[in-house]
């Protein structure tokens, strides 16, 4: 026998350097598997911590609105609590002052129904209840129109009739018929005149 055919066969394969490669090919895989699934893992904390704040942040902002929209609401009805107690009491200070005046009335009333009352003490008592009126009423930035011989103001006045007259210029009032009044300097009712015109010549 020759020498080649006396040395025993080894049945083992030998390593081969392709071997080697895939498993380490695989061992770096298995490594980056583990690597994404750590990775995904620390994503998904993180996702659900930014909901968890986002929704906490969502909470916090709506109970803000809805103290706001609460808050809005009750500034609505006080305003308008105000503005209807404003309507219905706008008059308190001029009926306070009036009650002097309707109290005198009601005094020189009384005293106008004894047979024997005292003439001149009753229009005294009038012109004082007048005058009182009369205060009152420019307190309040009430004014009288009495334009008895002026000149004829159409903003202010209303022609009732004209007549024909020398002793006076043309479109004077001659005569009021009723009073006119403004409140602040804004016309509440004209004054009724009467206008003079020029007398035709005979």
């Amino acid at each position: 026998m020759t020498e080649q055919q006396d040395r025993p066969v080894d049945d083992k394969p030998a390593d081969t350097p392709s071997a080697s490669t895939d498993e380490a090919t695989f061992d770096n895989g298995v490594a980056a598997m583990a690597a994404g699934s750590d990775l995904a893992e620390a994503s998904a904390d993180d996702l659900n911590q930014l909901l968890d704040e986002a929704r906490a942040k969502a909470e916090e902002h709506y109970e803000q609105m809805m103290r706001a929209h609460a808050e809005l609401e009750n500034l609505k009805k006080r305003h308008a609590r105000d503005l209807e107690n404003a309507h219905k009491f706008a008059l308190d200070k001029f009926v306070a002052e009036l009650l002097g005046v309707w109290d005198s009335l009601e005094l020189g009333h009384s005293a106008a129904q004894d047979d024997a009352a005292d003439v001149h003490k009753l229009r005294e008592g009038t012109e004082l209840t007048l005058k009182m009126l009369t205060d009152v009423m420019a307190k309040f930035g009430v004014e009288q129109i009495d334009p008895i011989d002026q000149p004829f103001d159409p903003d202010f006045h209303q022609a009732m009739s004209m007549q024909p007259r020398a002793d006076v210029p043309a479109n004077t009032v001659v005569a009021v018929v009723q009073k006119g009044y403004t409140l602040n300097g804004r016309l509440v009712r004209p004054a009724m005149v009467m206008v003079s015109q020029a007398s035709e010549p005979t």
